[in-house]
């Protein structure tokens, strides 16, 4: 039998793509549309409140060079909704190509989404490209967390050389209210020594609310975070009555210690509600 050389079989790749939709029914929110394909998946555990909640998960266990996920997330006109991941993202070691991930989120009128993943862990010689596009109507509320860890400190891991990219666009009746691109390519471990990017820190995360409460939330943040801060940079921007957004940026030392702050932090931006569960899982 005549066997094909092996640089003719292409690699396999992980594809996926999830969509939710939701709609308002009964004083709660509803799923009112609903696909998944491939390794991504969506899971809606019950809950006791009008909020919706929805758990992303990637059953290839990972990401590696050449793989591609896409969600898509639609709250409708006075809907709830607030999606995490079911654990960390981990992207792993690229012999060639990039992984991709994409997130499109669209918020109705009078409408809240609290995008909500755990933790993405890049490892040595990984390769990421991600991106997040969000549309809001003009009276609805968004809260965004994306955390990032270089290695785990806890297993002896570290980031020397690699690529990640992640490109924001947050648009509120169609203009542009936010806009981020963070780019680490290369020496990993080098770059981020500097001063002006981690200061040697590994761990690090944006906070990002826009929305009615962003006045009002802005002095409780602080307040949180200077009382939970022990070991942890931080780096809080203000919100003002021209564009109504929030933003904080933390670095930590390890994975653990981001996530003491993070942790509570989301709950102030969130008024008081938890976490989503997953996080103590």
């Amino acid at each position: 039998m005549h066997q094909q050389p092996a640089h003719q079989y292409a690699p396999q790749r992980a594809r996926g793509a999830g969509r939710l939709v939701t709609k308002a029914f009964g004083g709660r929110t509803r799923l009112a549309e609903f696909f998944q394909e491939g390794c991504a998946k969506i899971r809606l555990p019950e809950t006791y409140s009008p909020e919706m909640e929805a758990i992303l998960i990637n059953t290839s266990g990972g990401l590696t060079g050449g793989d591609v996920i896409e969600w898509s997330v639609a709250a409708a006109a006075s809907t709830s909704l607030c999606v995490t991941t079911q654990a960390n993202e981990k992207i792993y070691k690229a012999a060639a190509g990039t992984a991709s991930v994409s997130t499109h989120i669209t918020v109705g009128d009078n409408a809240s989404v609290h995008w909500l993943p755990q933790e993405t862990i890049l490892f040595d010689r990984s390769s990421l490209t991600r991106r997040l596009d969000v549309d809001l109507a003009a009276d609805s509320e968004f809260l965004a967390v994306e955390a990032v860890l270089l290695g785990r400190k806890a297993m002896g891991e570290a980031v020397h050389n690699g690529f990640f990219r992640d490109r924001w666009r947050i648009r509120r009746n169609g203009q542009l209210i936010h806009a981020e691109e963070m780019r680490f390519e290369g020496e990993i471990a080098q770059l981020s020594q500097a001063a002006a990017v981690l200061s040697g820190q590994v761990a690090f995360a944006t906070l990002f609310y826009t929305g009615p409460s962003a006045e009002t939330l802005l002095p409780r943040l602080r307040a949180c975070i200077e009382t939970m801060s022990d070991g942890v940079t931080v780096w809080t921007g203000g919100a003002s009555q021209w564009n109504g957004k929030l933003i904080a940026r933390l670095m930590a030392p390890t994975g653990y210690d981001l996530r003491k702050i993070l942790t509570p932090a989301i709950s102030v931006l969130r008024k008081g509600a938890p976490v989503p569960k997953v996080w103590n899982i």
